[in-house]
């Protein structure tokens, strides 16, 4: 299906969306450009849906709320709706809307606005969100389906039940310790957040509503699941992997300060690693844990290019014939579009950069053979992918700078020795 949104907005030209030369702005324009697509849709998000009186009220105050933020402070705009957890919502409701994904909405954005004592006055919520999943606050509020409305104020929340008010004052909430979990009157408050690195958090929250849609053969879903292993082994082993990438891929380090946000557990296996990332979760990352750091290390960059290209997507289809036909992937056993063949092309290049740099500096880890065996593997499933969208890719204008950087590295790679 064509991007409605396709050549709207000017980006410069992504001629280092796969592997970032040193110092370039080329991610950080990108993501930019998608959030800018975001700002100007969310005024009118939800428009045209049938809906209850109460969620059409609730969203009409929520649209006339966000055009006067639009209007008096744009850049505050752009960073709410950088938050994964409210794109994530933003993005999904483009498919289908529903009342539940609506007021989720809502009621996460005026507690995001409530939480930083930015509401220019009191909002009153008559359809009641389930949950309120905020990564800003590092909170999860679970409030029970019999109450009444939620009204939002700045440094606070009220929860209206039949039994009575529940004022929950947001600071003090945002700065217990993370792993509390507290029934507080009736409304669940968790702190599911654990710090990995810098912003970058393991999270065991999700509200990402496509999470257990799964277009991968062999998987079935991302529900949330540490495997058995403890938070801290989960954070330690991620923590070890970004130190890799940031000693051979700088640059790409410093993207996924950008773009990443949340990393969510999706299970432990000693054979294969399980990954996933979702364009309409920008900033998320799913992952399986793996007892090699190597992988754990390939399979953070791989689903991080997922992001990086998946923003650029928000704005081109990239390929004019990116969904038909279909084609022999090098990494899938079903056909693929070549927008399919593209994200693994995309997302294997710089796997490979990264091997080649250990190698190049006698890094301990790459001196294994199965090391090298998988630098031999990630080498030939670039260039068969390569070879399929070099020769069948159709590129908008947008996408020919992105194509010519993979046929540069197609060509470099055609070098390199077994």
């Amino acid at each position: 299906m064509p991007n409605p949104n396709s050549s709207a907005r000017r980006i410069a030209p992504p001629h280092d969306l796969t592997i970032p030369e040193s110092g370039s702005v080329t991610a950080r324009g990108v993501l930019s450009a998608a959030l800018g697509r975001l700002v100007a849709e969310l005024p009118t998000v939800g428009r045209g849906f049938s809906a209850s009186i109460d969620v059409r009220t609730d969203l009409a105050q929520f649209q006339t709320l966000c055009r006067d933020l639009a209007r008096k402070h744009p850049g505050a705009l752009s960073s709410f709706l950088r938050r994964t957890p409210i794109a994530t919502l933003v993005r999904s409701l483009r498919q289908e809307p529903s009342e539940a994904l609506v007021s989720e909405l809502v009621g996460l954005f005026y507690f995001e606005l409530a939480r930083v004592g930015a509401l220019d006055a009191v909002q009153h919520q008559h359809r009641v969100p389930r949950r309120i999943v905020s990564l800003g606050g590092r909170l999860v509020l679970t409030i029970p389906q019999l109450a009444r409305s939620v009204v939002y104020a700045n440094g606070a929340i009220l929860v209206n039940l039949p039994s009575g008010a529940i004022e929950l004052q947001i600071e003090e909430l945002t700065e217990v310790p993370a792993g509390f979990r507290a029934d507080l009157g009736g409304v669940l408050a968790e702190k599911p957040y654990h710090c990995i690195e810098g912003d970058i958090v393991l999270a065991l929250a999700d509200n990402n509503p496509l999470a257990m849609f799964e277009a991968h053969p062999n998987k079935h879903g991302n529900a949330i699941d540490l495997g058995g292993k403890p938070i801290e082994q989960w954070t330690g082993v991620l923590r070890d992997a970004l130190h890799i990438v940031e000693l051979f891929l700088p640059d790409v380090r410093r993207e996924m300060d950008l773009f990443v946000q949340q990393i969510i557990p999706v299970g432990y296996d000693e054979e294969k690693h399980l990954s996933a990332s979702y364009q309409e979760a920008i900033g998320t990352i799913y992952s399986s844990l793996h007892p090699s750091l190597v992988t754990m290390t390939e399979a953070l960059i791989h689903e991080f290019s997922h992001n990086k290209i998946n923003a650029l997507f928000e704005l081109d289809d990239v390929l004019e014939n990116a969904f038909s036909p279909l084609y022999t992937s090098p990494v899938r056993p079903d056909p693929r579009p070549l927008h399919g063949v593209l994200l693994a092309v995309h997302a294997f290049l710089p796997v490979a950069r990264l091997f080649e740099r250990m190698i190049e500096r006698g890094h301990p880890l790459s001196q294994s053979q199965a090391f090298l065996a998988r630098f031999a593997r990630v080498r030939q499933i670039n260039a068969e992918g390569a070879e399929v969208l070099l020769t069948h890719a159709r590129p908008t204008e947008t996408g020919k700078p992105l194509m010519e950087e993979i046929r540069r590295w197609h060509t470099y790679y055609g070098k390199v020795g077994p």
